[in-house]
């Protein structure tokens, strides 16, 4: 009997004399898939790093973008290792505006269209929206009765974060600025988005001018779902029901990205990432790191775990130099500032009934 040599390709033969093929193509089984992980593995890897840096790369970076450290409250303290987050939104509006300069504390003729104070809880189990009208008729620091939207003219986005800052009495964590032109490439990258339209309305100027948008539920494509967030004439309350437009349609946003069949899909994402980018402004240290580090630990919210509401006001009036102002209701800052203050957000919410917007 010929015995098998060290290059012969017989089935290694046991002592007993039992072939040991079984045990062999077993172990080739287990190398193969480790080797098909670990190339998914690399490919994920190179995907995630290169949608990082496309959100690095197409962002711009606010150089100066909170106030002097002696003027700001304290950081909030962590629980189980976790600090709530305060994230302070601004929506602005560039239709017909000269370019401004967001990197410096310099006075610009820059408004805040929207703003919207984000609060995270420490536990990571929901999203609070709390809206600001522009026309908030508050102090600013330094400058003394203004409309909110007017800080960001007078001393920058650090005026800014020190006005709500103080308002509050909360830390602004990080900072955000989103050019309304942005909806438009995010929304298409989506596919378009579903908005309940509450109260129909036909635009009359712009790009949209004639294009009705009837009551019940619509699916909008960008230009559309612009034109839905930056109307106000055609409403009796105006601005009030134009801030509840935004947050119906951050809602179906939010509804949207979240979905299965987006998250699953790395084209769509990808198309996401890249389309909104370069319409947002971001201070330096909220980088794809910090904001992957965030959904990490956001990974279990549903779009039912977000509340979008109207920060409280007590109406409109006439501020002493004559301007048209929404009045500060001081009862509702006080308690939501007081709440903020004890990560207790939600309760305060639950109280008010305002699980659904208002």
């Amino acid at each position: 009997m010929t015995l098998p040599t060290d290059t012969d390709n017989s089935p290694e033969v046991s002592p007993s004399g039992r072939r040991k093929s079984g045990k062999k193509t077993a172990r080739n089984v287990l190398l193969g898939f480790a080797a098909a992980v670990l190339v998914v593995g690399l490919v994920a890897g190179a995907y995630i790093f290169n949608l990082a840096q496309t959100f690095n790369s197409g962002t711009t970076k606010i150089d100066v973008a909170f106030p002097d450290e002696s003027t700001r409250p304290q950081k909030s303290e962590p629980i189980n290792g976790t600090a709530a987050m305060n994230i302070l939104v601004m929506g602005s509006d560039t239709r017909g505006s000269s370019e401004v300069d967001v990197e410096t504390d310099a006075s610009t003729d820059q408004r805040a269209d929207t703003l919207m104070l984000v609060h995270i809880p420490a536990d990571r189990k929901n999203v609070y929206a709390v809206s600001l009208m522009r026309d908030l008729w508050v102090d600013i620091p330094g400058r003394g009765e203004s409309k909110i939207n007017a800080a960001l003219a007078y001393g920058g986005v650090p005026l800014m974060v020190q006005t709500v800052e103080s308002l509050f009495q909360q830390r602004i964590d990080h900072v955000a600025m989103v050019d309304f032109e942005g909806f438009k490439g995010l929304t298409d990258a989506l596919g378009g988005v579903e908005i309940d339209v509450k109260i129909p309305f036909s635009p009359n100027s712009g790009p949209m001018k004639g294009h009705v948008y009837e009551a019940g539920p619509q699916t909008f494509n960008g230009d559309e779902a612009l034109a839905f967030v930056r109307e106000r004439k055609s409403f009796s309350d105006g601005d009030y029901q134009r801030v509840r437009n935004q947050q119906a349609y951050l809602k179906a946003i939010i509804s949207k990205t979240i979905a299965r069949e987006t998250l699953t899909n790395p084209i769509t994402i990808n198309n996401m990432v890249s389309s909104v980018s370069p319409f947002i402004s971001v201070d330096k240290s909220l980088d794809a790191a910090a904001i992957g580090s965030l959904a990490l630990g956001m990974k279990d919210i549903r779009a039912s775990d977000t509340v979008m509401f109207t920060l409280p006001t007590l109406g409109t009036g006439t501020s002493a130099d004559g301007q048209s102002i929404v009045v500060a209701d001081t009862t509702a800052i006080s308690e939501i500032a007081s709440a903020l203050s004890k990560d207790q957000l939600g309760q305060y919410v639950t109280a008010h009934g305002l699980e659904k917007g208002n």
